[in-house]
Parts: C-alpha cells; structure tokens; sequence
C-alpha cells in the first residue's frame, strides 16, 4: 500500500508538470485569437478566485495579521506574468531554461530573508546554475552573453520571483493554505492587469477583445488545468519528501520541450542543450541536497 500511495504522489506531481509544460499551448491559441497573455492570465486568475471563494467564502478570514501576504501576492503574480508571457512570445525550450534557474535565485535570496547563509556547495550550485544560462545566452559575435529580447528577461525575472514565492510560503507556513492560495490569485489577477495596462500605454500589449467559442474552449482548458494542476500539487508534495517532489517537477522541463519542439514553437540547438543540461543539472543538485520533507513548496497558482 506504501508503494501504491508512493506511486499515485509521484503520478499527481507528474500532472502538475504536465500542466505547466503545456501551458504555453492554449496561451499562444487565444494571443492568435487576439487576446494577449497577460489579459488571458488575468481572466484565468479571476476565474480560480471565484472557484476558490465559493469554495471557500471566508478565506480572507484573519488576512490582515499576516502582512508578508502582500508580498506573497506581488511575487507569485509576477511569477506568473514573467511565465505565461514569456512562453507565449519566446522560444518555449530556451524560456522554461532560463526559469529554472530558480533554484540559483534561491539560495541568494534565502539568505537575507530566512538567515540561511549559503554553504560551499550552495555556491558551486549557483555557479553551475549560472553557467548553463552564460551557455544558452551567449551568441556567435555577442561580447558578453546578457539577455537579448524580452522572453529572456521575463523569463530570468519570472524565475526570481518564483524563488521569492517559495521563500515566502516558507516563511508563512503556519498561514492557511486557503489563505495563501487566495492571496497568489488576486496577487496573479493585480499584477497581470498592472502589467497590461502598463503595455498598453507603452504600445506592446494590445487592449482586451472578446474571444470566438473557441477562445473560451482555450480559456477553459486553462482554468481546469490549473485547478488540476494545484490539487495534484497539493496532493503530491504533501505525501513525498520535499526533494523529491522538486525532481519529479523538473519533467516539466521534458513536457514543454516535446510539446514545443513537435509544434515548432521551439527549437533544440547545440547551446540549448549544453546550457539546459548544466540547469537542470544545478536544480536536481539543489533538489537532491534539500533537507527535510516538510518545507513549504512553491505553488505557481495559474498558467
């Protein structure tokens, strides 16, 4: 029975992977359709919100003791635009990468916020980590490899605010889970309509439309995925050690890369997978060495 409860985590986590590597599909449908992924995260937010609150109709009960909330909502809502806008407008492959190198954010930020100085082998985790994105971003004739569009920088930026979640659902563990959840969806819900409306003034975002029937289909999928996505999580990385939950996570990385590459929304060169190969590599390091199965995990709450 162990082993079957053991193999139906693995499979839940498995799902919640799945989600998110193929997240970038229904996003990139309804930009065709005209609505750009920013006003696409904001309805899904908006949606799950609702979900969760005629779930749960006091789940802002006691919000106001916990002010690090608000910071919660600001970062896991970043997280989220950075994501979901970089995989609709960049190469899905080199996006997720760069995402990944969270778990480099991680250990520098651990340090001011929970006092974890890191070690010697956090460091050789971060320089590993690093090295794979100089790899990926380094360009035959670029000097110096810096990001060079903006899928690179949301991605990077998006990646440094899901270290940042993570740390603060660290820190605010004995907060509800309901609590947590609902403050990552209007914080997901104020940062994608934030950003969008600064994109529009700006001239890069385009003003919300109205979608055909098959944009709500899209916009569909994406709401039950994540709904989805969150109980598997939910009910996964509550029953494994927390390092393992963050390697059965990495398949993402395999299910957005089959995905985008079959469609041609991403492509595999030599950089690509010298660079990825040294990402994932510093992640299951980091994942392998976290001590305890008990620590909070991150949850991205919509794709």
């Amino acid at each position: 029975m162990a082993d079957r409860g053991r193999a139906a985590a693995v499979a839940a986590l498995a799902c919640n992977a799945c989600v998110w590597g193929l997240a970038w599909w229904p996003l990139r449908e309804l930009q065709a359709l005209g609505l750009h992924p920013l006003w696409s995260t904001a309805a899904v937010y908006v949606v799950a919100l609702a979900a969760v609150l005629l779930w749960r109709p006091q789940a802002w009960r006691g919000a106001a003791a916990h002010p690090l909330l608000l910071l919660l909502m600001l970062a896991s809502g970043l997280t989220n635009v950075g994501f979901n806008w970089a995989v609709t407008v960049g190469d899905v492959v080199r996006v997720v990468l760069l995402f990944y190198l969270m778990p480099a954010w991680s250990v520098l930020l651990a340090w001011p916020l929970l006092g974890e100085r890191p070690g010697a082998g956090a460091l050789a985790r971060v320089a590993l980590a690093l090295a794979g994105v100089v790899v990926i971003l380094k360009e035959p004739g670029t000097p110096w490899p810096v990001p060079e569009s903006l899928p690179d920088w949301l991605a990077l930026g998006g990646g440094l605010c899901f270290a940042l979640t993570n740390l603060l659902l660290r820190r605010l563990r004995a907060v509800p889970p309901v609590l947590r959840l609902g403050s990552m969806f209007v914080g997901g819900t104020l940062a994608a309509v934030a950003a969008a409306a600064v994109g529009m003034q700006q001239g890069i975002v385009g003003a919300p439309v109205a979608v055909p029937w098959a944009g709500l289909v899209f916009g569909l999928l994406l709401v039950l995925g994540f709904l989805g996505g969150n109980a598997a999580l939910q009910y996964g990385a509550a029953r494994l050690p927390a390092q393992t939950t963050a390697l059965v996570m990495l398949s993402e990385v395999l299910f957005a890369s089959v995905s985008s590459v079959a469609a041609g929304a991403a492509s595999l060169g030599p950089r690509t997978w010298a660079g990825g190969a040294l990402i994932l590599a510093a992640a299951a390091w980091s994942a392998w060495t976290e001590p305890g199965s008990k620590r909070g995990r991150a949850v991205r709450s919509a794709p």
